[in-house]
């Protein structure tokens, strides 16, 4: 299994799904656990792939490669490196975890865990594929089931919400496949012929710089113009302001487990596939729009912050504040230097434990008194929830104190990283992202404040009359949220005392791509 480690990584799951297709529905208990066993196996091969990973090494490891559609000279190429190490550690971990987190589902139990088997191949073969075409096929390969599990599983609009969400990224996909076929097309070898490939590896040993397309009967320069259609479908993803409006929709109303996924791992495709192509395919036209991004970062993370304090719904809150944390993965991949570019990419992998934990927690609340309101001009939903769940609060509190950065925690070493990165080169720009730790820590305090203390004033929703009624208490935590909340608290704080594994994991391969850059 060890010799295709990655192959299993990606398509152990796929065999999961076709296996639940000969499991009767109304065994739910069996579905369920047959589903955590087949997440298990990628965790267990990604954490030997990890004990396996040679961090002295720039380029690609367990390279596997074989021609796949000969016509076209497309091939099955896969690889990892310090880029992609952590964020298929942090995929299959969160796959893992989120079965448990999904553990209360009840409608359509073998239709949702087939989807989410599903949607576990193309998260991890994105982060794997050293092809372009077959990263677009995993890229694509992601929609199907991410639709279906928010406009199937969702709230009360999931429909509104799934399709907001397949027309955003199918618009930012459409851009990216042009760019995609532009690159197909101009690929050249070293005496001059076409190349024909898709390649990634040898598409970024050109040279783009000196050719010209010819577009809407004008001659543009060809890195520049494809550099833009690859970022819009990639900020779409991240997500970047102004394309950012489908994320608060889709975390609202996807079930508790799929915004996990969601912000835990697929906004971080978006900055990876930045990474990945656009600064190693094209590293002049990305010097020459790095300011753009600075900008773009600190957009992100002062309007997301703000747009979080404004907030009333718990879980919006939440997913706003995503939006403001991947502004310092912009912020800090943006700036090219070795401190930038590692702060952005530990940044994705706490972002992703951070934000995993907050939106469990949410629905921890959510199971229990059946709404997300949060106190404001006087309407109570929630107040004093310590007072009758202390270990709750605890819990929520080390969660937003991750998210805001206290030191010893592993929000605080990826923020410092960005801005220990971005300060030598973008002083002013720095000092006004650095607000952002300032208005992060006033909405998630407040946010603490009016939740967990106080008097008890919380209420619950009457499933009969929808009414918000006086609530008698809250149940403990219950073992399959143990499940997930404990492992990712236990990571907050390694990480946020001793972070030093996990960024000599990326160290090599990072500073080879910032030399490449400058």
């Amino acid at each position: 299994m060890t010799e295709h480690i990655l192959s299993w990584i990606i398509f152990f799951p796929l065999l999961g799904f076709f296996g639940l297709l000969f499991v009767p529905s109304k065994q739910e208990n069996l579905i369920k656990w047959i589903s955590v066993a087949v997440t298990l196996v990628p965790f267990v091969l990604a954490l030997n792939l990890l004990g396996q990973f040679d961090s002295g090494l720039s380029e690609a490891q367990f390279i596997e490669q074989a021609i796949w559609i000969p016509s076209i000279n497309v091939e099955y190429h896969l690889g990892v490196d310090g880029i992609s190490i952590l964020m298929i550690l942090l995929g299959t971990m969160l796959s893992f975890l989120c079965m448990f987190a999904s553990w209360n589902v009840k409608k359509f139990v073998k239709g949702y865990f087939m989807m989410f088997l599903l949607l576990h191949v193309g998260m991890l073969g994105v982060f794997c594929a050293l092809d372009f075409f077959l990263f677009y096929v995993f890229w694509e390969l992601m929609l199907l089931p991410m639709y279906f599990l928010v406009g199937i599983w969702g709230g009360e609009k999931k429909e509104y919400a799934a399709i907001k969400f397949f027309l955003y990224t199918l618009f930012g996909s459409v851009l990216m496949l042009v760019g995609m076929l532009a690159l197909y097309f101009y690929s050249r070898d070293p005496s001059g012929n076409h190349l024909a490939t898709f390649n990634l590896i040898s598409l970024a040993s050109q040279d783009w710089s000196g050719y010209t397309v010819h577009i809407f009967g004008t001659d543009l320069p060809f890195d520049k113009t494809v550099w833009w259609l690859l970022f819009f479908g990639f900020a779409v993803k991240v997500p970047i302001f102004p394309f950012h409006t489908w994320l608060p929709w889709a975390h609202v109303q996807a079930p508790t487990a799929v915004s996990v996924i969601l912000a835990g791992v697929l906004l971080k495709m978006g900055v990876y596939g930045f990474l990945r192509v656009n600064y190693q395919l094209f590293p002049q036209a990305t010097q020459a729009f790095s300011y753009i991004l600075v900008v773009l970062g600190i957009i992100n993370i002062i309007y997301g912050a703000f747009c979080a304090m404004a907030q009333t719904d718990l879980k919006k809150l939440v997913a706003y504040s995503s939006v403001s944390h991947m502004g310092y993965c912009i912020l800090g991949m943006a700036v090219f230097t070795p401190e930038g570019m590692q702060g952005a990419v530990l940044q994705m992998f706490n972002h992703g434990l951070s934000s995993a934990m907050m939106f469990m927690l949410v629905g921890v609340l959510y199971d229990r008194l059946h709404h997300r309101y949060i106190e404001h001009n006087g309407e109570l939903g929630f107040g004093g929830i310590a007072q009758r769940a202390p270990v709750i609060t605890a819990v929520w509190t080390l969660a937003v104190f991750a998210s805001l950065g206290l030191p010893t925690l592993n929000g605080f070493v990826s923020e410092a990283l960005v801005f220990l990165g971005a300060f030598p080169v973008y002083r002013t720009e720095t000092i006004i992202a650095a607000l952002g730790i300032v208005l992060t820590a006033a909405y998630l305090l407040w946010m603490v404040q009016r939740v967990f203390l106080g008097p008890w004033t919380t209420k619950e929703k009457d499933m009969t009359t929808g009414q918000l009624v006086p609530a008698e208490g809250l149940a403990p935590m219950r073992a399959n949220e143990w499940a997930v909340l404990a492992p990712l608290a236990l990571l907050c704080v390694w990480i946020g005392v001793y972070p030093s594994p996990f960024i000599t994991l990326m160290k090599t391969s990072l500073n080879f791509l910032v030399e490449t850059l400058n």
